[in-house]
């Protein structure tokens, strides 16, 4: 059957994950009603201007918008400004975009209503730093945080304690306006006040919980920036009564977007197995975990019998030892093929649903058991490829790199492998 050709499957399953967290979906029955004062729409992420350009078509009272996304991102929109910046590492027009959004809602009253449009990559399109330090400071943490192999939870900690406009200091300068976030969550858990950092949801972290990210990771900062955690002041609390009256929606998520996949597999006769929406951690060591349950299914039937897709979603971290090019779900997969070298009928699909894996133009990548032969046909060692973090560059040379270019959602990374009948 042309529809269980293993590419095009696996393909169609990342196709129904994305489509079911499409903002046109799910971001107009969250919408609340016009208010009596002025609507201000805000938003940043890698979705931000998909889910601004819905909100225009549904909302039905006048108002005022601005928001951000990564370059190559944006979309035209009526009325809503978008802006593009720096992602993963911020920049100047990401410091631009901050500041103009903490301008907009200052001055407003218990009348009026801020609108947050919030999904992942809102952390690094909004870097403003505090007092006394500059946007080459707030550039310094984040590369320093990318390399460290962190979560993302972690990550999120230590930016809120640096910054005027995360872990819910937006929505504080908005006081006494009403705040509505509706959050598309890319992070494990869905805690709202992860996504992009929480710029309009108060914080359940801590200061003390930022220094112990950093000792955990043994993150060696600057002096500067070090001493600022340190005596940083505490992102407002959940207690806070400038939060008593705001309202958080969750629109779409990994698991929503899991089950949608697993339908679709289902419904072709195909059993499918979420085994977690959630997974952290080293993205070669949960490839080679995953390979290990592949294995097991092909060669022995269990936990699961062949045919079956296993899916998982969350976010991979990689902790940078060489200097190659890719991110966690290349690295994901290469690991995963090294594993699964000489086992026959697996096929799988790593990527990240917004469309880019780590800095390059892929989502992810496809393997099989050939992968690996294709990548030695021109000379490369596979191996050496995981050990220098260069994912992209093996999987390019076998010819697999997946690339649907921007979706317009982020739920975070997407597997999937099919273990198919043994023939």
């Amino acid at each position: 059957m042309d529809r269980l050709e293993p590419r095009h499957f696996l393909r169609e399953l990342f196709e129904a994950a994305v489509a079911a967290a499409q903002p046109e979906l799910t971001l107009p029955a969250a919408l609340p009603s016009p208010p009596p004062g002025r609507t201000v729409v805000i938003g940043a992420g890698k979705g931000a201007a998909q889910l601004a350009r819905v909100f225009e078509r549904h909302w039905t009272g006048p108002f005022e918008g601005f928001v951000v996304t990564r370059y190559g991102f944006g979309v035209s929109c009526e009325k809503v400004e978008v802006a593009e910046a720096g992602h993963p590492v911020p920049d100047e027009a990401g410091l631009c975009a901050a500041e103009k959004m903490m301008s907009m809602v200052a001055d407003l009253g218990p009348d009026d209503l801020v609108i947050a449009l919030l999904c992942g990559g809102g952390s690094a399109l909004l870097p403003l730093p505090p007092d006394g330090f500059s946007l080459s400071d707030e550039q310094v943490l984040a590369e320093t945080l990318l390399r460290s192999g962190m979560p993302i939870g972690g990550m999120n900690t230590v930016r809120k304690h640096f910054s005027r406009i995360k872990g819910g200091r937006l929505a504080q300068a908005a006081a006494p306006a009403r705040v509505v976030s509706l959050v598309v969550s890319d992070v494990p858990g869905d805690d709202p006040a992860e996504v992009a950092s929480g710029p309009t949801i108060p914080s359940h972290t801590t200061r003390a919980d930022a220094l112990d990210w950093l000792r955990r990771y043994d993150v060696a900062l600057p002096e500067g920036l070090q001493r600022a955690l340190e005596e940083a002041e505490e992102a407002p609390r959940p207690d806070d009564p400038d939060f008593r009256r705001h309202e958080v929606s969750l629109l779409s998520s990994a698991g929503k977007s899991l089950e949608a996949a697993a339908g679709l597999a289902e419904k072709i006769g195909l059993p499918a197995v979420i085994l977690s929406d959630s997974m952290e951690g080293e993205a070669r060591e949960l490839g080679r975990t995953h390979a290990a349950i592949a294995r097991e299914v092909a060669l022995r039937g269990r936990p699961f019998r062949s045919p079956v897709v296993l899916l998982s979603g969350g976010e991979a971290t990689v902790t940078l030892r060489g200097k190659g090019r890719g991110g966690p779900n290349g690295e994901f997969l290469l690991a995963l093929a090294l594993e699964l070298e000489g086992v026959e009928d697996v096929s799988a699909l790593a990527a990240d649903t917004d469309g880019i894996d780590g800095s390059e133009r892929n989502a992810g990548a496809f393997a099989d058991a050939r992968t690996l032969s294709r990548i030695r046909a021109g000379g490369h060692d596979p191996q050496e490829f995981l050990l220098s973090n260069d994912s992209w560059t093996a999987f390019a040379a076998a010819g697999e790199l997946f690339e649907p270019g921007p979706t317009g959602t982020n739920v975070n990374d997407f597997r999937a492998i099919l273990v198919a009948a043994r023939h």
